[in-house]
């Protein structure tokens, strides 16, 4: 087991070759992140009407 100092050492020397991400970068990200997420919450919402809609047809005819 490594020494406490040693290891802080260690993780800053780590942490130093991390490749940052811009400002620019993360709010491009952040932006196709909800972009993707409305897209997918529109997609699975269309695809709950139809199954929806495809069911009540299906129990209406039967019942």
């Amino acid at each position: 087991m490594a020494n406490p100092l040693q290891f802080i050492q260690q993780t800053r020397a780590e942490i130093g070759k991390v490749a940052w991400p811009t400002r620019r970068e993360v709010f491009v990200t952040t932006v196709m992140v909800f972009i993707m997420a409305t897209l997918t919450a529109i997609f699975f919402g269309l695809v709950d009407l139809g199954i929806r809609g495809a069911l009540q047809g299906i129990l209406s005819f039967f019942g």
